[in-house]
């Protein structure tokens, strides 16, 4: 399977590449302060790392295979459904503050694209002994007593979403909270049942990890655990409201 090209690939700063996650940066063309726009749209977000620089956590072909074709479609259908349903939304939180309003499909493909922009903000080359530090350290600790129960917790989550979904941690006011959504939904979707401002995201749909863990999900989100990009997720707390 080909990689891309660093040079083409690696194209924006984390900053920008996470520029969706609830601080006034850019996001899908707009900001999340910017005046209401008829026009709002999601766009690709690029990685920072190549395809094959998260081996052996996730392959080069499930990379991809997940960026090219299955974010990519979310991207798409998010904003063929945007324009059929004439959608006017001031920031990414404004349209999933409201979601129920919308199709099935705008759900869908929208969730999709804004989890699958957290998902790839939050990862790097695996990291030994990869662990939090600062004030996101001393909120896990707050929040759960240790990071080891930490893990225990949102990895339990992770392995408790039946069938396809995600696993998330959330800041809500001053708390940190672990959850897990269906499908495509997220804690920022009115239709969610679990909420918060999401900081970090685990994808447990199959296609994010069948090829080289098959059904094995626990194997995966053990793994998991050495690429996650403490930095930005600490960002990412310290940013969010």
């Amino acid at each position: 399977m080909k990689t891309t090209n660093r040079r083409d690939f690696v194209r924006g700063s984390l900053t920008l590449a996470t520029g969706l996650l609830l601080t006034n940066k850019t996001f899908a063309g707009s900001t999340l302060e910017s005046k209401v726009t008829s026009k709002f749209k999601f766009e690709k977000a690029s990685l920072n790392y190549s395809y094959n620089e998260l081996e052996p956590v996730i392959d080069t072909a499930t990379m991809e295979i997940h960026y090219v074709r299955h974010y990519g479609t979310y991207i798409t259908s998010a904003n063929e459904a945007i324009i059929s349903e004439n959608v006017s939304a001031a920031h990414v939180k404004d349209l999933f503050s409201r979601i129920s309003n919308y199709s099935t499909k705008l759900r869908n493909n929208a969730g999709g694209a804004f989890n699958h922009e957290l998902f790839w903000s939050i990862l790097r080359k695996p990291t030994d002994n990869n662990v939090p530090t600062g004030q996101l350290d001393q909120a896990i600790r707050s929040s759960f007593g240790s990071f080891d129960s930490f893990k225990e917790q949102f990895s339990k989550a992770a392995l408790g979403q039946f069938g396809s979904g995600w696993a998330w941690l959330v800041k809500d006011g001053n708390q940190l909270k672990i959850g897990s959504t269906p499908n495509q939904d997220n804690p920022l979707m009115d239709v969610s049942s679990f909420k918060g401002t999401p900081i970090l995201g685990l994808d447990v749909w199959e296609h994010a990890y069948y090829l080289n863990y098959q059904n094995k999900r626990a194997d995966y989100v053990d793994k998991w655990w050495e690429i996650v990009n403490w930095e930005q997720v600490e960002h990412l707390y310290r940013t969010s409201k």
